[in-house]
């Protein structure tokens, strides 16, 4: 049985392997709020050359292809130019959606403040050139999902802008705002975006043979030095990739009774949630008791998507006890709370929900990748447990925001959970 320690939610204690596409970010998450304001039609000459450099390298791609199903490997001249062009198409990309602020040069050079380090060319399986279109069909469903069902570096549409939902959209609109308010972009939409683009990169590098890796969606791998954080709600996991085909074919079915005690258990963590906002309204402070009860609620919450959405394999219990599952969430004694806060956080809480909406979409589509990944193979994908365990972390910690069980907002981008006598990182709200 492959199994890992224990580590944060959504951050690997490791890398998934060796990739040949490899991200640099150098930034001060310092934006000009005239560059902010203006950045879609900053953007406008970038995105119209990578409409006509998009028709030279559909044909590049036809050609590159061909050559490498003969050869095995992508020839060096097609290489580097396919290379140049998602390297500018990543900088785009990146510049639209506010993962940076310094602007693209026009031609896919090295150097950006996000950039891509493409290895040289490698031999390549011709059986999966062959087919490497049907064989990327599960990374672009993913993709499309998180950049709103347009991520493309082949059409001349707002695709990586804020004309799509999805995370990529949802939190380059709130990073907007935030840039404009603070000249600061929070660094959790920094990475959350940042997250999606590189993802979006490896995605196009392996469709246009310039590597035989396949994509993964381990935020690691985008974010490789997260922010170190002792956040009163954390989630930490203890991997374990085998996943039981049995189990996983009726995975609905055997949640169903869990589902039915849930649904009776929210009804009176809502009315506890009430509660709870009303004694700490008045008095700083959450009652242990009512504080325990819903913290019980947010556990056992916890157990049961993780088990669902496939990151955990045990089945789990029914009364959400401390240290009793593998994606444990780990919930703080209560502490004094703002009270204005408090007062206001149905409101505050709506950037968070905008991003918990969209990281529910992509805790759906880990499930449904998963689960048919788990029958052919008995594993889950590490990286797309990886993913699912960021998304559900940012859920959970979003839930505890407006049930009062703690007033620090949830952080939406991967991060690393530590006790509390080391260095935390500080963001403003909607991080």
């Amino acid at each position: 049985m492959l199994r890992l320690a224990r580590t944060p939610a959504g951050i690997g204690s490791r890398p998934v392997g060796d990739r040949p596409l490899r991200l640099v970010l150098t930034d001060d998450l310092r934006w000009g709020r005239g560059s902010v304001f203006f950045r879609w039609w900053f953007a406008v000459p970038f995105l119209l050359w990578l409409s006509l450099w998009s028709i030279v390298a559909f044909f590049a791609a036809l050609l590159n292809w061909l050559l490498t199903l003969l050869l095995g490997r992508s020839p060096g001249p097609l290489h580097r130019f396919l290379s140049r062009y998602v390297r500018f198409a990543t900088h785009v990309y990146a510049y639209t959606n506010l993962a940076t602020e310094q602007l693209p040069k026009f031609d896919g050079r090295p150097g950006y403040e996000l950039d891509l380090e493409i290895d040289l060319p490698a031999g390549q399986r011709r059986l999966t050139v062959l087919f490497r279109v049907p064989l990327a069909l599960p990374a672009i469903v993913l993709i499309a999902m998180l950049g709103g069902g347009g991520f493309s570096f082949f059409t001349t549409t707002w695709s990586g802008g804020l004309s799509n939902s999805g995370l990529l959209g949802t939190a380059a609109l709130l990073g907007w705002f935030a840039s404009i308010a603070w000249t600061r972009m929070p660094r959790g939409l920094r990475d959350a975006i940042v997250y999606v683009v590189f993802y979006g990169a490896q995605l196009w590098a392996y469709l246009l043979l310039l590597t035989d890796s396949y994509p993964c969606a381990d935020p690691g791998l985008a974010i490789p030095q997260p922010p170190v954080r002792d956040d009163p709600v954390s989630m930490h996991v203890e991997e374990e990739s085998r996943r039981s085909r049995l189990t996983v074919l009726f995975r609905l079915p055997l949640c169903f009774v869990h589902l039915v005690w849930l649904i009776t258990w929210t009804i009176l963590a809502w009315l506890a949630a009430v509660l709870n906002w009303l004694v700490t309204l008045f008095g700083g402070k959450s009652p242990s008791g009512i504080h325990d009860f819903i913290a019980a609620y947010q556990r056992y919450q916890c157990h049961v998507l993780a088990y669902l959405y496939l990151i955990a394999n045990p089945f789990p219990g029914f009364v959400g006890k401390p240290d009793s599952y593998p994606v444990e969430l780990q919930i703080a004694a209560p502490e004094q709370q703002n009270r204005l806060t408090v007062l206001f956080r149905l409101v505050l809480v709506i950037p968070a929900v905008l991003i918990a909406s969209a990281y529910n979409g992509l805790l759906l589509t880990v499930a449904v990748l998963g689960w048919f990944a788990s029958l052919v193979t008995g594993r889950m994908p590490v990286g797309l447990a990886r993913a699912g365990a960021l998304a559900l972390r940012y859920c959970m910690q979003t839930s505890a925001y407006w049930l009062i069980l703690t007033d620090s907002y949830p952080y939406s981008g991967p991060c690393r959970q530590e006790p509390a006598d080391t260095p935390v990182a500080t963001e403003p709200a909607f991080g």
